[in-house]
């Protein structure tokens, strides 16, 4: 049990996580958590009783050393987002580098992840897609769309309710707004949305509707259509 468990949690139902993951909570010595507010609640839900440390984005970087050290002296340590996988756009990338440069076992439980059900959902292609995440706020965010521009795979964004709008017109302007999308928003909750249609008829959609949760924009990629209409 010396070692880093990269644990997965639920991205909204509380039942959508492992009986693994919740034996391996239960057993390990720690729990670092992105958000301690967050995670003790999902804790509490399974009666979960273990030290919770705050561990994100702010503090990661002066925390490496001695979590590392913790491990190597014998401690086991769970790490967790506040939703789906660590890693995946939420701190996870620096510990478990640190760990394995440091000889430390590292483990990753297969579990929730809010891009897999959103690609899947969006009745695009899915058997080669790219991942991008959250796109740049500002400086670096119109040389990628312009990058993607010629993206022929499905692509996968993380977006703000705040932004989305933003988003989709940006799209639009790069992609065409003919172009096929889904956008997917409180996955695996009670009010779990998803609206598929051109960019055109989504920024017509969510112009009128009101936008809460986190959201996952599915992009379908450049055809080959386009690229021999581009050719000409």
């Amino acid at each position: 049990m010396s070692k880093l468990f990269l644990v997965p949690t639920p991205i909204g139902n509380l039942e959508d996580i492992t009986l693994r993951a919740i034996r391996i909570l239960k057993e390990v010595d720690i729990i670092l958590a992105e958000d301690t507010r967050k995670t003790s609640i999902l804790l509490k839900h399974y009666s979960i009783e273990k030290p919770l440390w705050a561990h994100h984005k702010f503090n990661e970087h002066k925390t490496l050393p001695s979590l590392v050290e913790k491990i190597k002296s014998g401690e086991s340590i769970a790490l967790v987002s506040d939703a789906g996988t660590p890693g995946i756009s939420d701190p996870g990338f620096l510990i478990a580098r640190a760990c394995i440069e440091a000889g430390v076992e590292v483990e990753c439980l297969p579990g929730a992840t809010a891009f897999i059900p959103a690609l899947v959902n969006s009745g695009l292609p899915n058997d080669r897609f790219s991942f991008e995440g959250f796109l740049p706020q500002k400086k670096g965010r119109q040389k990628r769309l312009s990058e993607l521009a010629e993206e022929q795979k499905t692509m996968v964004f993380y977006e703000s309710p705040y932004r989305l709008l933003k988003t989709l017109g940006q799209f639009a302007d790069v992609f065409g707004e003919n172009r096929r999308a889904s956008v997917s928003r409180e996955l695996t909750k009670i009010h779990e949305e998803n609206i598929r249609g051109t960019l055109k008829e989504l920024i017509e959609y969510y112009t009128k509707s009101t936008l809460k949760g986190e959201i996952v924009i599915i992009v379908e990629g450049l055809s080959s259509f386009e690229r021999s209409e581009k050719n000409e």
